[in-house]
C-alpha cells in the first residue's frame, strides 16, 4: 500500500468541513458552495495594517505593503524607499506550527518622483505532518509548504492617477516522496501577474483639506497550479478587489480616515452533485461532463465564466462578494489605532470577523500589530495575530549621515 502522497487533500478537508459542517447545522447544505482554489494562502493579507481594518487596503495611502493590496500605489508614495517584514501565526486555535511570512518593499526611481519598482517574498509553512504507510510501520515526516515571488513597475499616469503591474512565480509543494513505494511526488509550479489602478484627490470640504482616493487591483491573472504530476489542476485564487478611502483632519495632526473594500474571486465555481440527479445515468452523466468541462477551461476564461456561472443567478453571484469597512485614526503620522469588520456571506465560507490594531512609527522604524475577533467562537481564525515592522529607507539614510 502506498503512503498518501498529497497532503493538500488533508488540509483542505480539514479546513473546509469546519465551515461545511456548520452550513449543514443550519439546514443550508443545498445553498453551500464556497469557491475552491489552489495555493489559497496567496489570498491571506500579510500586513497588520490592512489586516486590523478589516483586510483592506486598495485605496489606503501607499506603504511598503502596498503591493499586496494595489501595487499601483507606490507611485504615490511618500518615501524613496522601504521595506517591511510581516509574521502571522495562522489558525493558531488549531496548531501552533503553521505561519505566514511575507517580505515586501519599494524603490521610487527617476528623478521626477512619479515611477517605482517593487518586490515581494511570502511563505507559507503548513506545520509538520507526520504519515505512516500502514503497512512497515514507517513513518515520515514533511513540512508542506507555499511560496511565492514577485516583482512589480508602477507609474503616475497623471498627477491623481497611476497604474502597476506585477509578475509572479509561485511555487506550493504540499507532498512527499515515497521512496519506499518507488513513488516521486513534486511540488507544482505557476506563474500569474498583477494589474491595478490608483486614483487619489484632496477636495476642499468646508475649510478642511480632505484625501479621497479610490483604487482597483485584479491579482493571480496567471496559469493553473497542477498537483499530483499534473493529474489535479487547480485554479489560482484569481481576485478582482474595489476600494474607496475618505481622509479629513479632525484636528491638527489628528487625521481620520473611513475605508471600504470589496472583492471577489474570478473562478468558476466547481460543479456540485447536489445539483444533479445522481441517482439516474443521465444525471450521473451530465455531472461527469461538467466537472470534466470545469477541470479542463482555462484560468482566461474561467474569468469571464465567473461572472455567470451560479446556478443561482444574479443572487448567488452577490453572494460571492467579501466586503471589509474600516477606519484609521493617525496622531502626527507617528501613532495610528485601528479597527474593522470583514464579511463573507455564509453560503461561500462564512468568514465573519472584527479587526482591530494599533502602530507606532518613528523617524526610521515602524511596528504595527492586529487582532482578529471571529463572530464565532468555533471559527479557526478567531484570535489571530499580525505583526508587521517596517523601515523607512530615507530615515535610515538621514540617520547614518547624521552620524557621520
Amino acid at each position: 500500500m502506498k503512503a498518501i502522497r498529497n497532503i493538500t487533500l488533508l488540509i483542505l478537508a480539514v479546513l473546509l468541513s469546519m465551515p461545511v459542517a456548520s452550513a449543514q447545522a443550519n439546514g443550508i447544505k443545498n445553498e453551500f458552495n464556497p469557491i475552491q482554489t489552489g495555493v489559497t494562502s496567496l489570498s491571506i493579507a500579510p500586513d497588520a495594517r490592512g489586516a486590523s481594518m478589516g483586510d483592506l487596503g486598495a485605496a489606503t495611502d501607499p506603504d511598503a505593503n502596498s503591493q499586496f493590496w494595489n501595487p499601483s500605489k507606490y507611485a504615490f508614495a511618500y518615501s524613496n524607499a522601504s521595506v517591511a517584514l510581516s509574521y502571522t501565526p495562522w489558525l493558531r486555535k488549531l496548531v501552533n506550527d503553521i505561519f505566514l511570512a511575507n517580505l515586501a518593499g519599494y524603490w521610487k526611481i527617476g528623478s521626477q518622483d512619479n515611477q517605482a519598482l517593487s518586490a515581494s517574498l511570502r511563505y507559507f509553512s503548513f506545520g509538520e505532518v507526520t504519515s505512516n504507510n500502514g503497512v512497515d510501520d514507517i513513518t515520515q515526516s514533511l513540512n508542506p509548504y507555499e511560496m511565492s515571488f514577485d516583482i512589480g513597475y508602477s507609474r503616475k499616469l497623471s498627477e491623481k492617477f497611476s497604474m502597476g503591474v506585477v509578475f509572479r512565480y509561485i511555487y506550493s509543494d504540499l507532498g512527499f516522496s515515497d521512496s519506499y513505494a518507488g513513488d516521486q511526488s513534486t511540488g507544482a509550479s505557476a506563474f500569474s501577474a498583477d494589474i491595478s489602478g490608483y486614483f487619489t484627490t484632496y477636495p476642499m470640504v468646508g475649510r478642511s483639506e480632505c484625501q479621497w482616493s479610490w483604487g482597483w487591483n485584479i491579482s493571480n491573472i496567471g496559469t493553473k497550479v497542477a498537483y499530483n504530476q499534473g493529474e489535479d489542476p487547480a485554479f489560482l485564487p484569481t481576485n478582482l478587489r474595489l476600494g474607496t478611502s475618505f481622509t479629513f483632519p479632525l484636528a491638527d495632526y489628528h487625521n481620520l480616515s473611513i475605508n471600504l473594500d470589496a472583492n471577489k474571486l474570478l473562478v468558476p465555481a466547481r460543479p456540485r452533485q447536489v445539483d444533479y440527479d445522481m441517482n439516474t445515468p443521465e444525471g450521473q452523466k451530465d455531472y461527469a461532463d461538467a466537472l470534466a468541462k470545469w477541470e479542463d477551461m482555462s484560468p482566461f476564461t474561467g474569468i469571464f465564466k465567473s461572472f455567470s456561472d451560479a446556478p443561482g443567478g444574479m443572487k448567488e453571484e452577490l453572494r460571492e462578494i467579501t466586503w471589509s469597512l474600516g477606519a484609521e485614526y493617525s496622531y502626527n503620522n507617528q501613532f495610528f489605532l485601528r479597527a474593522g469588520y470583514f464579511y463573507e456571506n455564509e453560503f461561500k465560507g462564512n468568514r465573519q470577523y472584527f479587526a482591530m490594531g494599533a502602530g507606532f512609527s518613528l523617524n526610521v522604524v515602524r511596528l504595527d500589530a492586529s487582532y482578529m475577533l471571529a463572530t464565532a467562537q468555533s471559527s479557526p481564525l478567531d484570535q489571530t495575530l499580525r505583526f508587521t515592522l517596517s523601515f523607512d529607507m530615507d530615515g535610515l539614510k538621514d540617520l547614518f549621515g547624521r552620524r557621520r
